[in-house]
């Protein structure tokens, strides 16, 4: 039995930058954007990067409102992601893997996955996939 829990926000947010750039398979036309190397957390959550769709290539460098697909915020003892692409595959596929999820009620609708444990980094890769390669907007 492990005792010890990864439950520092900004390392986990680390380790999941880190799981989603080394996924070269289905995660491949995802990268991290707008990373705060710095970033303190806060207990309402600060940015520390976005997750961006970049398999359009044309304009490589910049990153558009429509790329992101996430958004990944630390706090103290946890990370918020929040999806912007495909809120109900989003939730559905978050709760399949046990992750702690809920809406967010704004327009376009959000949905914002909890990431409490490093350990928990790797039941939202199977997340990502679900969303990867989906329009902008598809629900």
């Amino acid at each position: 039995m492990v005792a010890d829990r990864l439950t520092d926000g900004v390392r986990i947010g680390q380790l999941f930058a880190s799981e989603v750039t080394g996924d070269r398979g289905r995660l491949r036309d995802l990268d991290v954007a707008d990373a705060d190397p710095d970033v303190e957390p806060t207990a309402d959550g600060a940015l520390a990067f976005r997750l961006v769709d970049v398999s359009g290539g044309d304009n490589a460098g910049e990153t558009g409102d429509s790329d992101v697909v996430a958004d990944v915020y630390v706090q103290p003892d946890r990370v918020r992601i929040e999806f912007r692409r495909a809120p109900e595959r989003v939730a559905d596929a978050a709760g399949e893997a046990g992750l702690r999820v809920r809406p967010k009620a704004v327009r376009p609708p959000r949905t914002l996955v909890f990431v409490e444990d490093g350990a928990e980094i790797k039941r939202v890769l199977p997340v990502l996939e679900r969303v990867v390669g989906d329009e902008p907007g598809n629900a």
